[in-house]
């Protein structure tokens, strides 16, 4: 098998590095720039419409917003790893640092749409590498008994900040304007550009020049067939799928592109990606599961505000709110799965997480219109528990029993197949309410029409009710009626809301005979 880097025993050679810098102060110089990266990711979702409105948008265009940022973010992710083999991995962290600092500012001074739409796509430039270096620096800054501490660091980033997002963009937004969404970024890249300056370096294997030629066809390739497929994510409910040509061709060109980047990947000396790492059967078992557990987990993120907002009245704030004790939740079970992952079968403390994570989502799958806060915060705060026992024995896993010289190209597609994984899931789920919805209203139609006796006698109990406050009999007869069909619509939604809920509990439960796949791995001492 290739290594990224053209010398199979390099890593080998390095085995005993260490960073010059203390391993923590690593850790806050990386963890900085990633927190802030994918707290982007979802800080502006509940904003939308203040953004549109303000740059004279419609809310279609006002999406772009968030799929434009996507689209490059997942293109830069699995590219990271070979960048770092030609520039260093330091310059490319400060590299993309300084980039996604500046398009923030460029975001948040943005006059026009197509001004703003560019501004973040130079986001998703600079952010889209940060996970994928931040995840390798941190394996390679810490030794291996403290691999889980390290991932248990990272998840706090990458697991808590999407989280909290929509939380602070609503109360960002709702106190100030959305343009500080953007701007509270400057000072934060600015920090993190010193920190990365002053602590961070390359390992010896990233500091021997790189000779080789640019893989372009396969960067093309690669690019297409991710910016395709998010696209297709992203819009295809709104175009009802591949009822709509657009859809079908854009992606046959996904799969074609697909098809023709592997087969490139496999033959080229210096890929971009190099394909043949999946030959490890714990980073194939991992990507594979990673990818349903970011399905199940931004499906469910995803679920939940829109549920209390359009079925529950909540505002922005106050549904952001009701989610965020997920992240109290995640940093408590980070921090004990980063200790217990030394001691711990590591399979172990996965099955105990997703077990947690169907929990969650099953209570979940229970609610109704008349449920309290308690009935949102209690599954939110198992979930959250369930997310540090899953994640960090998971990473830790499948990436650090790998040669440091794969690290960087493991990690960017480790990270891309979490990031589809989540792409598809809320792509499902949001078609899947949208059906679920009128598959129930059709059962509710067909079971409680005209010639049933309990929808007759609630039909007549709402006339006489409307008529004796001075409606006449036709007009009360036709109210009536239009109450009670809005009522079978939002009780048809209810049913999709709990379906989708009980969707995901059963997806978390297939995910622990997965984990007999992994290989036992030896603990470090």
């Amino acid at each position: 098998m290739s290594t990224a880097s053209g010398a199979p025993h390099l890593a080998d050679e390095h085995h005993d590095w260490k960073p010059a810098a203390n391993p923590w102060m690593v850790a806050a110089s990386v963890m900085l720039a990633t927190f802030m990266v994918v707290l982007d990711s979802s800080v502006a979702n509940v904003s939308l419409p203040h953004i549109a409105g303000n740059l004279s948008a419609s809310t279609d265009e006002s999406t772009w917003v968030l799929t434009s940022y996507l689209v490059a973010n997942a293109i830069m992710l699995p590219a990271a790893g070979w960048i770092a083999r030609r520039i260093g991995r330091k310059r490319l962290l400060i590299i993309s640092i300084l980039i996604f600092t500046v398009a923030s500012l460029l975001c948040g001074m943005a006059i026009s749409m197509p001004m703003l739409i560019v501004a973040r796509i130079l986001q998703g430039i600079g952010g889209g590498g940060m996970q994928p270096l931040a995840q390798s620096i941190l394996l390679e800054s810490f030794p291996p008994r403290q691999h889980g501490t390290a991932m248990a660091v990272y998840g706090v980033g990458v697991i808590v900040a999407p989280i909290i997002g929509p939380t602070l963009g609503g109360w960002i937004t709702d106190s100030y304007s959305w343009r500080w969404i953007f701007y509270i970024n400057l000072p934060i890249g600015i920090l993190a550009l010193f920190m990365v300056n002053l602590y961070v370096e390359d390992p010896p294997y990233l500091r021997q020049k790189f000779k080789g030629a640019i893989d372009y066809l396969g960067f093309g390739l690669m690019a297409l067939w991710l910016g395709t497929l998010q696209l297709v994510l992203d819009k295809g409910q709104e175009s009802d799928w591949f009822a709509t040509p657009w859809v079908c061709w854009t992606a046959a060109v996904s799969t074609l592109a697909l098809i023709a980047f592997i087969v490139r990947e496999l033959k080229d000396r210096e890929p971009i990606v190099h394909l043949q790492i999946f030959a490890n059967r714990n980073f194939s078992v991992g990507t594979l599961v990673t990818g349903v557990y970011g399905f199940i987990l931004y499906a469910s993120t995803a679920m939940l505000p829109l549920f209390l907002q359009t079925m529950m009245g909540y505002s922005a704030l106050q549904s952001g709110m009701s989610v965020s004790p997920r992240g109290i939740g995640a940093m408590a079970s980070m921090i004990a799965a980063g200790f217990l992952v030394r001691y711990v079968d590591a399979r172990v403390l996965m099955a105990f997480g997703f077990a947690l994570l169907s929990y969650s989502t099953w209570m979940l799958g229970q609610i109704n219109l008349a449920i309290g806060m308690n009935s949102v915060i209690i599954p939110n705060v198992v979930s959250g528990l369930a997310m540090g026992f899953v994640f960090v024995p998971l990473t830790t896993m499948t990436l650090s029993r790998l040669p440091k010289q794969e690290m960087g190209n493991a990690t960017g597609i480790y990270n891309l197949m979490r990031s589809i994984g989540g792409s598809i899931g809320i792509a499902t789920v949001t078609t899947m309410l949208v059906r679920g919805a009128q598959a129930h209203q059709n059962y509710l139609a067909a079971n409680a029409g005209a010639g049933n006796p309990v929808t007759s006698g609630l039909v007549r109990g709402l006339q006489a009710k409307l008529f004796s406050q001075g409606a006449d009999m036709v007009t009360a007869h036709q109210k009536a009626v239009g109450m009670l069909y809005r009522s079978a619509q939002q009780q048809a939604a209810l049913m999709a809301y709990m379906d989708n809920f009980r969707l995901m509990a059963f997806l978390a439960l297939l995910c622990v005979p997965m984990l007999l796949l992994f290989q036992r791995v030896k603990k470090h001492d």
